[in-house]
């Protein structure tokens, strides 16, 4: 009697609870397929609600654990993916597509390692599945293209580290660390739009990676944004404290804006010296940062120029742009230095760049000065034969011509060689061209105004030196130049 209670028992207990089961199986089943269902028309969303549900009423069902994360893959979720196909395969280590999709997962998430195992169990499950072994060499080539790049950075080789990465990203394209790599590497090769735009994308899905706060901030640092690049370097670190590469660049970012600071307070006193050791102290500070650098080169330039150290000027000016060459004001301090020194020829090259790059009427102008001065430069240069300034008086020029003509007139060096004769000719007759031409206040004004003297209708090649010594030294109260024989002279006085 008491057994047949106890059996009683059994079956009130345990019968319902069978039927439930078979039940909730049945359900789980209708999910499934309505998933399929959404899955097949592309409704990822509605898919993954229908899985969920399946595995709410069947949780030890592997297949739903590995529908759902097919689904999660598709909306890009691969971290939540691969939570779902780790536990399919917990369920059913036999799970070949559950393999699939964890090595999948591991692979879009970077981790090229752990992907290669999920493929190697998927191929001894099923050694001709031709899905895992194409994913197997898929995971060897992106691990393949990360030893390279390890080795390609540490040679600040940027370019093939950006080109290894972006094959890299074709199979791992949710790898937040190749997308790091490659932002940095793009920052460093001065592609600043590209590099914020991927740390931007990573910092709109989690705004606390230290990584991507890091890359944002070395892209204002370049950019010469020095204050706003401080602020995401110490975001970085209140992140991630222990970050080296943030640590380093907001050190080097607050050094490089006291010093240039200082040197510019310095510049403004006219403490020249103290201006340019401070500038060189900040140019040793970080050789990366291209556009601050050539900043300060600039600066060191005009420093140089006040100093009245030209070429070193014009050599500061020339780094500057070597490092920027759409750094008008390093192009505008250099022709300047060019002008001092009468180099023509190099102003003119310099203010036609600026004047391409901003066509404004004060670089137009400067431009027109230059071609003036180039231009007069490849006339003779009338005071320097006269040996004159370009402000002497009348006077001076008078006393200038009676010197050198005498000097060089052809009658004292008679007794020289062929050679020196023909020299002393011609240095005589560009002795009286430079007299009629600066004695003559019209003549002269043109001259020095650049205007061509050939529009006056004076010919220069018909030009008569002894009309002009003559008639200097001729007449009453003059004096002329004879010659008493070969090699002997006097001056004969009215």
């Amino acid at each position: 009697m008491a057994a047949a209670a106890e059996c009683d028992v059994v079956m009130a207990a345990t019968e319902p609870e069978l039927l439930d089961d078979q039940e909730a199986k049945r359900e789980a089943e209708t999910f499934k397929e309505q998933g399929n269902a959404y899955y097949a028309k592309k409704d990822y969303n509605e898919a993954y609600n229908y899985y969920t549900k399946a595995i709410d009423m069947c949780p030890k069902n592997a297949s739903y654990y590995g529908n759902r994360a097919a689904t999660l893959m598709m909306l890009g979720r691969f971290r939540e993916a691969l939570g779902d196909a780790q536990q399919s395969v917990r369920l059913d280590d036999s799970f070949v597509r559950g393999h699939l999709r964890e090595g999948k997962c591991h692979l879009s998430l970077g981790n090229a390692m752990a992907a290669c195992r999920s493929f190697q169990r998927a191929l001894e499950l099923d050694h001709k599945n031709a899905q895992a072994q194409q994913e197997f060499k898929n995971a060897n080539a992106v691990m393949e293209y990360e030893k390279i790049a390890e080795t390609d950075f540490e040679k600040r080789d940027f370019r093939k580290v950006v080109f290894c990465m972006d094959r890299a990203l074709e199979f791992a394209p949710a790898c937040h660390r190749f997308k790091i790599l490659k932002a940095e590497c793009l920052a460093m090769l001065g592609r600043y739009p590209e590099a914020q735009s991927v740390a931007s994308d990573i910092l709109r899905m989690d705004s606390t990676n230290a990584d991507a706060l890091y890359v944002r901030g070395l892209c204002l640092y370049y950019e010469d944004c020095i204050e706003k690049a401080v602020q995401f370097f110490v975001q970085a670190l209140r992140m991630a404290p222990d970050h080296e590469k943030a640590c380093i660049a907001c050190r080097n970012a607050k050094a490089l804006k006291a010093k240039k600071e200082d040197g510019n307070k310095a510049f403004k006193e006219g403490n020249y010296k103290l201006a340019y050791e401070l500038y060189t102290e900040a140019l040793g500070i970080d050789p990366n940062n291209i556009k601050t650098n050539a900043k300060l080169y600039c600066n060191r330039g005009t420093v140089n120029s006040k100093l009245r150290k030209l070429d070193d000027a014009i050599e500061d000016c020339t780094n500057a742009v070597k490092l920027d060459d759409t750094y008008i004001k390093a192009y505008l301090r250099r022709a300047q230095c060019y002008m001092d020194t009468e180099q023509y020829e190099e102003a003119v090259r310099d203010y036609e760049k600026v004047y391409q790059t901003e066509k404004t009427k004060e670089h137009k102008q400067l431009l027109k000065n230059a071609q003036l001065e180039l231009k007069k430069s490849k006339r003779k240069d009338y005071y320097k034969i006269l040996g004159v300034d370009k402000n002497a008086s009348e006077d001076e020029i008078k006393k200038a011509y009676r010197k050198r003509a005498l000097m060089h007139h052809p009658d004292r060096h008679s007794g020289a060689s062929a050679e020196v004769q023909k020299e002393e000719e011609k240095k005589f007759k560009e002795v009286g061209e430079a007299f009629t031409i600066l004695s003559d206040p019209k003549k002269k004004t043109r001259y020095d105004s650049g205007q061509d003297l050939d529009e006056e209708g004076m010919n220069m090649g018909d030009f008569d030196p002894n009309s002009i010594f003559k008639a200097f030294f001729g007449g009453p109260g003059g004096f002329s130049f004879e010659a008493s024989g070969p090699g002997n002279f006097f001056f004969q006085f009215g």
